[in-house]
C-alpha cells in the first residue's frame, strides 16, 4: 500500500477469473454514489408514469371492444319463409280491426287468425297530452318501455347483441283493466310466418279494404287509427334488440287518416369469432323505413300499411379480438416507446436548461477551474 492506495481496492471492480456469462452482461450498473436524483428527472418520471397509465387503459378498452368489420355479399341459397314481429296497440276496439298480409305472391294470410289481440285502455299508453307516459327518447321517438333502451342495431356492440339476443324471447304482458272500465284500444301482439317475398301488412277497419261476406259495415266515426308501436322486427324475435320503428307512437288527426310504412329488409348475421355457430352467432334482418301519413277521401281505405321489401344482398357483421398473448406483446411495445421517448425528452431538456444556464452566465463557467468575470488573483 502506497499513499493508502490499495492495489486490490482498484481491482475490485474487474471482472473475477472464470466468470463468462458476466462478461455478455448487456446491463451494466452503476454504484449508487455515482446516481444524482434530481427535481426534474422526478418530474419526467410522474409524466412517463401517467402517459403510460392512459396508453394502457386506451389498449386494454380497445382490446376488450375488438374489432368490427362490415362485408356485403350476394345472399345464397333460396329463402321460402320469413318470420315478422309485431307488438301494436291501436286506439279501436279488438273487434273493429282486420290484419291481413298480402304478398308479391298473390297470397292472402289472414294474419288476425295467428296474433294475439288484448283488450286495453289508451290511457295505460299514452297520456292526456298524446304522449307516451314513459316520455319520449333523445330522437323524440316515443319510449313504449320495450327492447333495449341503450343501444340498438349499428350502435351496440356485436358481442352485447349476441348476449342479449340469446336471452329467452317473451312478449310482455298486457296491462290489466279495472272492473266496470270498459276499453277503448287493442293491443294485437305475436309472430307469424310469411314467404319471404315483397308484400303489404297492413291493419284496417272492419267491412274496409276487402270485400268479405256478412261483413258489418263500421261506422266512420269510430275510426281512429293513432297508434304506438312496440315491436316490428323481421326474422327470429329479439326483444332486447331495438329496430327503427320501436317506440314510435302516431296520432291520427282525423277519422279518414292513412298511415304508411315503407322498409327495405336486410338480411344480417352478427358473429363473434372464435365461437361456434350456435352460441356465438344470430341470424336476423335489419331495415330501413320511410313514412308517409295523410288524411285521405272517404272513398279510400284509412288504416296501418306496412309495406315491406326484401334486399338480396348479406350484411355480415364480425367482431375479432386479438389474443391475449398478441395483446401483452402490444402493451410491451407501448411502454417500452414510451420510456424510450420520455428518456430523450428528459436528456433534451436537461440540454436545454444547461445551455440557457450558460448563456445567463454569459459563458463563463463557476467552478472551480474558471475564473469569474473581474476576479483578480
Amino acid at each position: 500500500m502506497m499513499d493508502g492506495y490499495d492495489e486490490k481496492r482498484h481491482y475490485a471492480d474487474e471482472p473475477e477469473p472464470g466468470s463468462f456469462v458476466r462478461a455478455f452482461d448487456a446491463f451494466p450498473k452503476a454504484k449508487p454514489q455515482y446516481i444524482t436524483r434530481t427535481s426534474g428527472g422526478g418530474k419526467w418520471t410522474v409524466v412517463i408514469l401517467v402517459v403510460s397509465a392512459i396508453l394502457f387503459w386506451t389498449e386494454l378498452s380497445r382490446w376488450w371492444q375488438g374489432e368490427e368489420d362490415h362485408t356485403f355479399s350476394v345472399e345464397k341459397g333460396v329463402g321460402h319463409e320469413m318470420q315478422i314481429n309485431l307488438d301494436v296497440v291501436l286506439r279501436m276496439s279488438c273487434k273493429d280491426l282486420h290484419v291481413n298480409v298480402q304478398d308479391a305472391a298473390g297470397d292472402r294470410i289472414l294474419a288476425a287468425s295467428k296474433l294475439q289481440e288484448d283488450s286495453t285502455l289508451w290511457s295505460h299508453w299514452v297520456d292526456s297530452k298524446g304522449l307516451h307516459k314513459l316520455g319520449r327518447d333523445s330522437q323524440g321517438r316515443a319510449d313504449t318501455g320495450a327492447g333495449w333502451h341503450d343501444e340498438g342495431f349499428g350502435e351496440a356492440h356485436v358481442h352485447d347483441i349476441v348476449a342479449m339476443g340469446r336471452k329467452r324471447a317473451r312478449w310482455a304482458k298486457t296491462p290489466r283493466i279495472g272492473r266496470g272500465v270498459h276499453p277503448d284500444s287493442c293491443r294485437i301482439y305475436g309472430s307469424l310466418d310469411l314467404n319471404r317475398v315483397q308484400g303489404d301488412f297492413h291493419i284496417t277497419a272492419r267491412g274496409h279494404g276487402y270485400q268479405e261476406i256478412f261483413a258489418e259495415h263500421l261506422d266512420h266515426n269510430a275510426f281512429n287509427f293513432s297508434h304506438v308501436i312496440s315491436e316490428l322486427s323481421f326474422g327470429p324475435y329479439y326483444p332486447s334488440l331495438v329496430n327503427p320503428l320501436d317506440r314510435t307512437i302516431n296520432v291520427a288527426e282525423a277519422h279518414f287518416h292513412k298511415f304508411q310504412y315503407f322498409m327495405s329488409v336486410v338480411p344480417t348475421i352478427y358473429t363473434v369469432a372464435g365461437g361456434s355457430a350456435s352460441t356465438k352467432t344470430i341470424f336476423t334482418n335489419q331495415y330501413a323505413v320511410t313514412e308517409q301519413s295523410k288524411e285521405v277521401h272517404e272513398r279510400m281505405v284509412p288504416g296501418l300499411f306496412f309495406k315491406y321489401d326484401i334486399e338480396p344482398i348479406l350484411l355480415s357483421v364480425e367482431e375479432r379480438r386479438d389474443g391475449i398473448l398478441t395483446f401483452l406483446v402490444k402493451i410491451v411495445n407501448v411502454l417500452s416507446g414510451v420510456v424510450v421517448a420520455g428518456a430523450w425528452a428528459f436528456r433534451l431538456s436537461d440540454w436545454i436548461r444547461e445551455v440557457i444556464g450558460k448563456r445567463r452566465r454569459g459563458g463563463h463557467s463557476e467552478g472551480f477551474i474558471g475564473a469569474k468575470r473581474g476576479y483578480d488573483e
